[in-house]
């Protein structure tokens, strides 16, 4: 056992610094990193890349504007295959979009101390740019999809340029979506032309292809919740938590595929994400086509549900690997207990590689339970670990780490129990009432956030039991700690800023894998002074009769926000006992002439 956790971490160092090599002896095989990427993508691939970039970093800019800097990185890239010792060809392909962007004219006319980024050398350059991008940004118009006829007479007459519309109008508004996904998503969309144009009516064709607008944007969004979750993760707790959170992942998907290759892939992604998180949109696209095209060259060793997405355009395999099914665990898989409990050589193992043994003990686990979250197999690995860290130090370490099942199932206990009271409250209650119930909850735990803040963290986690409780009992839990943290992690991220209070910083300030355990372990704020009485923000009118019942039943909800801010301590009865009364009130008086006179006496 030694001597294979001992192979298992030189493998692993390997392993880490091969794509390192491959990429220092690539470079060193081309002078010229743009000239490389370009034959690589070839010249279509290229300047839709290309597109995604600008479109990202220069938000505010039309389609036309953003085509001149296309073709200029294309006729350089053009200049650097024909000749790599040309002027400029040496740079990294950052620096080149980067520079580009600093020649604008009146840059700071457009985009303010954005302008101030070009003053600073990379890589903090880069970061600076990076942090003026907007999610989702108001300043741009909703977008108008032309008429479906127009739509395919450009397509027929133009593609390119119809397409590259495309992919400007997605990455301009999600400036953090990968490139890889936005090209899935105009091959999609292309599909889709190509399918329906030919029809009598295109437009309900299209809508029933689900390419309607609509459509695209959620899945856009989607897409990019999981991406910046990614990124956030890999920023804030390092390659390390990353690539445990990955390694389970993928263990649980490709249950027969042997360790050393999907350690292998961990890294591979690694690498691979840290381009596209830093907007290194053309190497983040040449090297995740090559990351899939090595998966599907591999893909009996993996899984046998990769054949059909393989057999795809590589544009399109992304999407088909990302949602095709785990694969069926293999048979007659041998208890863990004796490996790591009962071996007396336990320590032995766990001191020759520590992070190979615990990579490995990842994988095992993982792979034996698909219906557990990433999360909650890591925790388990933490508590494992701490286990090991007390007992290799004691004289009898097999006797200390001996009840190790019991300890570990503490954790899986917690997990199950919340996932279960909070889905058997949604599936017998509704939503409506589940949201008032995180509300409370809430609200009672961080009563400084803003009601507006609140609801909208209320509205998403309400939206996790929607679509995780009620999926098969299996998939429930890791569904909905997955959704959690996303929802967690967001919140934390906001807090850095301007801190809730303390016991929101000290949740926040937690291992990844311990947030959602923290927040939900979490209790009233004690330290919390409630603000003076206002009686305006109780002050109510007509409009909480003739408002749409989306409308009213927001109000309700903030109302409802607004009393726990004012008394924290409010029991469940007395919360019910005025919830009663505000009911009886709306129905007394939305049925008088005088409304406003009937609220103002209620």
């Amino acid at each position: 056992m030694k001597w294979l956790a001992l192979i298992s971490f030189i493998f692993l160092l390997s392993s880490a610094r091969c794509r390192n090599l491959q990429r220092v002896a690539r470079d060193a095989d081309h002078k010229s990193q743009i000239a490389h990427r370009y034959n690589d993508l070839k010249e279509e691939t290229f300047k839709g890349v290309a597109m995604i970039t600008f479109a990202q970093y220069l938000q505010k800019c039309s389609y036309d504007a953003l085509s001149k800097l296309v073709k200029d990185v294309t006729d350089l890239a053009q200049k650097c295959v024909a000749n790599e010792d040309a002027p400029d060809c040496t740079k990294s392909l950052p620096s080149i979009f980067l520079d580009r962007i600093c020649q604008i004219d009146k840059l700071r006319d457009s985009y303010g101390a954005m302008a101030d980024c070009c003053a600073k050398a990379d890589p903090e350059r880069n970061q600076c740019f990076l942090s003026f991008k907007v999610h989702q940004p108001d300043f741009i118009p909703p977008y108008q999809r032309p008429a479906a006829d127009v739509i395919c007479k450009e397509y027929q007459d133009n593609r390119v340029a119809l397409l590259g519309n495309f992919v400007y109008t997605v990455a301009r508004r999600n400036p953090f979506l990968h490139a890889p996904a936005i090209l899935g998503l105009a091959a999609e969309y292309e599909n889709a032309l190509k399918g329906c144009c030919p029809e009598s009516d295109i437009g309900a064709c299209l809508d029933e292809k689900v390419q309607h607008t609509s459509v695209i944007k959620e899945r856009a969004k989607k897409i990019g919740v999981q991406q910046q979750h990614g990124c956030r993760v890999l920023e804030k707790y390092g390659e390390r938590t990353f690539q445990a959170n990955k390694l389970a992942r993928v263990s649980q998907k490709y249950p027969k595929a042997p360790f050393a290759e999907l350690a292998k892939m961990v890294h591979d992604v690694k690498d691979v994400y840290k381009e596209c998180c830093e907007g290194d949109m053309i190497e983040c696209e040449d090297d995740w086509s090559e990351l899939v095209n090595n998966l599907c060259s591999k893909q009996e060793v993996f899984s046998s549900k990769l054949k059909p997405c393989c057999e795809k355009p590589l544009v399109e395999r992304t999407k088909c690997i990302m949602e095709a099914d785990f694969d069926e665990k293999p048979d007659n898989l041998p208890s863990l207990v004796e490996k790591y409990i009962q071996d007396k050589e336990v320590c032995k193992s766990y001191e020759a590689g520590h992070d190979a043994f615990l990579s490995e003990f990842v994988y095992e686990y993982s792979r034996r339970h698909p219906e557990f979250s990433t999360q909650l197999i890591l925790r388990i690995t933490k508590g494992y670990e701490t286990l090991l860290d007390k007992c290799c130090k004691t004289d009898n370490p097999a006797e200390c780490y001996g009840n190790a099942v019991k300890e570990l199932k503490k954790h899986i206990q917690e997990t199950q129990e919340v996932v279960k009271t909070n889905c058997d409250l949604f599936n017998a209650h509704g939503e409506g009432d589940f949201l008032k119930g995180i509300l409370v909850r809430y609200t009672k735990k961080m009563p400084q956030v803003s009601t507006e803040t609140l609801l909208e963290i209320g509205k998403k986690m309400t939206a996790v039991g929607a679509k995780c409780c009620n999926l098969p009992e299996e998939k429930r839990l890791s569904c909905s700690e997955h959704y959690l943290t996303i929802v967690i992690e967001k919140m934390c991220k906001k807090q850095e800023a301007t801190p809730v209070n303390d016991q929101v910083t000290q949740c926040c300030n937690e291992l990844y894998s311990n947030k959602r355990p923290c927040f939900t372990a979490m209790g009233v704020d004690t330290k919390y002074v409630p603000p003076p009485f206002d009686p305006m923000m109780f002050n109510f009118d007509d409009k909480l009769c003739s408002a749409p019942a989306a409308e009213r039943e927001e109000g309700q909800m903030k109302l409802l926000i607004n009393l726990i801010k004012r008394k924290p301590q409010m029991t469940e009865e007395q919360l019910k006992e005025i919830a009663g009364g505000f009911t009886s009130m709306v129905e007394k008086c939305c049925k008088q002439e005088d409304i406003g006179a009937c609220l103002g006496e209620e």
